[in-house]
């Protein structure tokens, strides 16, 4: 068929551009409520950038390649004698990619289930309650709604003078597909992408550095955790350079030239066989045609709702296309409130409460204020290392420490920020504690069984109080 628009198909309740995390979750949700609800999805499978190129397959890369390491450095000192380990990187991708598969199929079931119609293509805005479709093969549909909820998520930032080619300068996306572990790898940006994608490739045999603008890796974390990782981090192999600036990248048949100011100011190439470009990402919002819509985002394409997520009468947003930290558990609570919202009801969001998590080996974790941003504050510190913990101990796993900050007079929780293994599953006791606006004592005086990691958080609350009874 040519290009054009079909006859109005269906009035729905709710029509959600983008099947990522937070609209498929907001749809889901809409569809449990008794709303009538349309999904429009630019690719050919469900899931956005989490499930498809984001935090599906690096967390099964992660894990792969951190078992190659356990099996190469750690199982003969535990009475484990394996030989050496040989990598096939090839059922390493398959096993990626049978897990993005199976996840992205139990998406399409779960919208079934729920009684949502999926459409196929790019939607963008005919006036504030119509959605126009176009699909791969240029036959276009337009979707009348009450409400309709943008939550196209992002993309990669790119950076001036170097050119992502998905070979040797290759973005997030890239970095889960190389043919071939490379001898030497740049990773441009050490924050959560960076690191990540540097320690799957460290971890399976290259020479890995790391440059990041800022003074410090991990922008954002508290700067107590962030050193102590980086000091783990070096350990491992990679190599971190910052204070640098990254003013181009060339490349020269099968190496890459990474032109850096240094700190002190003189310019130096680093030479590698790739690199990864993960300076962050930005938000997805070209191509909607807001302007029909009378909704206007700002320079970097952020929509900016009232604090309510809502952009207008019948307009929506959620996830990474609006302000905010962009974390996909992030975008499922905000489409899961708008379609309570939209049902009339009133769900609550605090987006202060919002955990981060670093899946590295060991992982970071942290929720709250830092300390730094505490300063203007009297608070307590409580700290516990791993190496006094029990179980991290008994299980060779003792890097690292947890950092928790109270209200000196109220004693509430501020904040918890954690480097350790198993830190992103600790991290929810935390967000529970403080969502109910817990004290230090409240979790220094609950029971937690041993031997346990949940016990060095424990710790840290008494240690807060001045009364750690392991270190």
């Amino acid at each position: 068929m040519s290009r054009g628009s079909k006859a109005v198909t269906k009035t729905y309740d709710v029509v959600i551009i983008g099947a990522g995390p937070g609209g498929y979750n907001c749809a889901i949700r809409a569809g449990q409520l008794g709303l009538s609800v349309a999904c429009v999805e630019r690719r050919s499978t469900l899931g956005g950038t989490c499930l498809n190129v984001g935090c599906i397959p690096s967390k099964s890369l992660l894990h792969a390649s951190e078992l190659f390491h356990v099996a190469a450095t750690e199982l003969s000192g535990l009475g484990i004698d394996v030989g050496t380990p040989k990598l096939n990187l090839g059922h390493m991708m398959k096993a990626k990619d049978d897990a993005v598969s199976g996840l992205t199929k139990g998406v399409a079931f779960l919208l079934k289930k729920n009684k949502v119609d999926v459409f196929y293509g790019e939607g963008s805005f005919v006036d504030s309650e119509t959605v126009r479709v176009l699909g791969a093969d240029d036959t276009a549909q337009t979707l009348k709604a009450r409400n309709i909820v943008v939550a196209t998520g992002s993309e990669p930032a790119t950076l001036p003078g170097v050119d992502v080619d998905e070979d040797r300068i290759v973005s997030s996306t890239g970095a889960l597909e190389f043919p071939e572990v490379p001898e030497t790898l740049v990773v441009i940006g050490a924050g959560v992408i960076g690191l990540e994608l540097g320690s799957v490739w460290a971890r399976l045999g290259a020479q890995v550095t790391v440059v990041e603008y800022s003074d410090g890796i991990l922008p954002g974390a508290d700067p107590e955790i962030a050193k102590a990782a980086q000091a783990i981090y070096e350990q491992q192999g990679l190599t971190f350079v910052t204070n640098a600036k990254v003013e181009s990248a060339v490349v020269d048949g099968a190496s890459v030239g990474v032109n850096v100011t240094m700190p002190d100011g003189n310019r130096q190439t680093l030479t590698a066989d790739r690199a990864i470009v993960a300076i962050g990402r930005r938000p997805y919002t070209r191509g909607l045609s807001l302007e029909n819509a009378g909704v206007n985002p700002d320079e970097r394409g952020v929509l900016v709702g009232d604090g309510a997520l809502r952009l207008a009468k019948t307009i929506w947003a959620i996830g990474d296309c609006t302000s905010g930290p962009m974390l996909a558990h992030k975008a499922e609570d905000e489409g899961v409130a708008v379609a309570e919202m939209i049902a009339g009801q009133t769900p609550l969001i605090e987006h202060d409460l919002i955990p981060s998590v670093v899946y590295t080996a060991p992982e970071v974790a942290w929720v709250g204020a830092t300390e730094d941003a505490l300063s203007d504050r009297d608070i307590r510190v409580g700290r516990f290392p791993f190496l006094a913990n029990s179980r991290a101990r008994a299980s060779g796993e003792s890097q690292g420490l947890v950092k928790l900050i109270a209200d000196a007079k109220t004693d509430e929780v501020l904040g918890v920020h954690i480097v350790g293994t198993g830190a992103g599953e600790l991290i929810g006791e935390a967000c529970t504690l403080m969502a109910m606006s817990g004290s230090a004592e409240d979790l220094a005086r609950i029971c937690h069984a041993h031997p346990t990691r949940s016990e060095a958080l424990r710790q840290s609350a008494m240690d807060a109080a001045g009364w750690a009874m392991q270190i």
